[in-house]
């Protein structure tokens, strides 16, 4: 199952950068083995200030036809790391080809784009900057695979 981070935002070189490449490639590792992955990120940039629904039409353009979408919101479901890892499991053993995740910029989501979503999860009740957002992404995705391949990442 291919896995899409479509995102809001550029990510420029520095430390962010540098820890969504890492985890990326671990869980590309870690995954395909397991029917998870590569994963891939798709960035859009709304650069005439359209706002969240022009953000909104750049997203739903950068999610590959017949994609589960799955949006980071605050709002969203919280599952624990065990359970995002059995909801990426199931997932692929439904027979998802592609998996779209879905991160919003400054301002969030578009309700229309949120309303199409498959699923919805949230790294807590906080607000998080999008850009973050990405890195706790790419570790809970890394962090899933190791989970289902048994591995002692994951210690809890």
């Amino acid at each position: 199952m291919r896995v899409h981070l479509c995102a809001v935002g550029r990510l420029r070189a520095g430390p962010e950068h540098d820890l969504v490449r890492d985890y990326l490639t671990r869980f590309d590792r870690t995954g395909r083995p397991l029917g998870l992955g590569p994963a891939t990120v798709h960035e859009v940039e709304d650069k005439r200030g359209g706002g969240m629904a022009a953000e909104a039409d750049l997203l739903a353009r950068a999610i590959p036809a017949g994609a589960l979408m799955v949006t980071l919101d605050e709002r969203g479901a919280t599952p624990n790391s065990p359970e995002f890892a059995a909801q990426l499991a199931g997932w692929r053993d439904g027979g998802r080809q592609d998996l779209a995740f879905v991160i919003g910029g400054a301002d969030g989501l578009d309700p229309g784009l949120r309303v199409r979503a498959g699923a919805s999860i949230s790294f807590g009740r906080m607000v998080w900057p999008h850009m973050l957002v990405r890195v706790m992404l790419a570790e809970q995705l890394y962090r899933a695979a190791t989970i289902l391949a048994g591995g002692p990442y994951h210690r809890a």
